[in-house]
């Protein structure tokens, strides 16, 4: 409820959690997606050695930066879309 009735609503405690349960499962899409596409593009199929050697592990380090950096720069530009338009994606 908000102070006076003005402002936005305050949010219940069971929306609260409803979206920190959409970001968590958000986020563990993204673990996953990011797990598969560097392990496919660095870790060769065929192991060789227990653990990952200095190129694989570079490879991967590259990979998952590049995948943050480009995960921050779309979520930017989808931010700055619905406060341009108005709309919001029930977040």
């Amino acid at each position: 409820m908000s102070f006076l009735g003005f402002g936005k609503p305050q949010p219940t405690s069971e929306e609260k959690l409803s979206a920190i349960e959409a970001e968590v499962k958000l986020m563990a899409q993204m673990h996953d997606r990011l797990t598969k596409a560097c392990a496919k593009k660095c870790v060769p199929n065929d192991y060789r050695e227990p653990d990952l050697n200095k190129g694989e592990s570079v490879c991967l380090d590259r990979c998952a930066a590049k995948f943050f950096d480009v995960h921050m720069k779309v979520s930017e530009l989808l931010q700055q879309q619905q406060g341009g338009s108005g709309f919001n994606l029930g977040g």
